[in-house]
């Protein structure tokens, strides 16, 4: 990913959230932060890419990582998910789109935002045009 920049990092965030639980007296619940919906979960099994650290809740190896990618140039293909692969075939496809790294636990349902980033070659582009879905076919 050459062109990656406008990275925003939330490792402190993590750092404080995993803090709070482990505090005396804590002001969070152990179920607080392993939240995930249903949905995240199931793109985790089957999307994620596997991720070198372990859960920091259960000490799981199933950690998976995400990348959510979102802009106005995607047009209907912003908010998928996309492999690293995929991300180095659009960074000069696109002008300029942000990416959202999120790792989830699918055994006890943790996920947090690790970075954020904005990648493309930054040539202004119109999105590509509306291709019919499933949904559009049969509602």
């Amino acid at each position: 990913m050459q062109t990656r920049r406008l990275e925003v990092s939330y490792a402190l965030q993590r750092r404080a959230t995993l803090e709070a639980l482990r505090r005396p007296g804590r002001a969070l619940n152990v179920d607080d932060p392993c939240d995930a919906e249903p949905l995240l979960v199931s793109s985790a099994k089957h999307h994620g890419e596997p991720s070198d650290v372990e859960c920091p809740i259960c000490a799981s190896d199933a950690m998976m990582v995400l990348h959510y990618v979102f802009g106005d140039q995607l047009g209907q293909f912003s908010g998928r998910i996309k492999s690293r692969e995929e991300l180095d075939e659009m960074e000069t496809q696109f002008g300029e789109f942000t990416v959202r790294v999120v790792e989830v636990c699918p055994d006890c349902r943790w996920n947090h935002m690790i970075t954020a980033f904005v990648l493309g070659d930054g040539k202004k582009r119109r999105p590509p045009r509306r291709q019919q879905t499933v949904e559009d076919l049969y509602g």
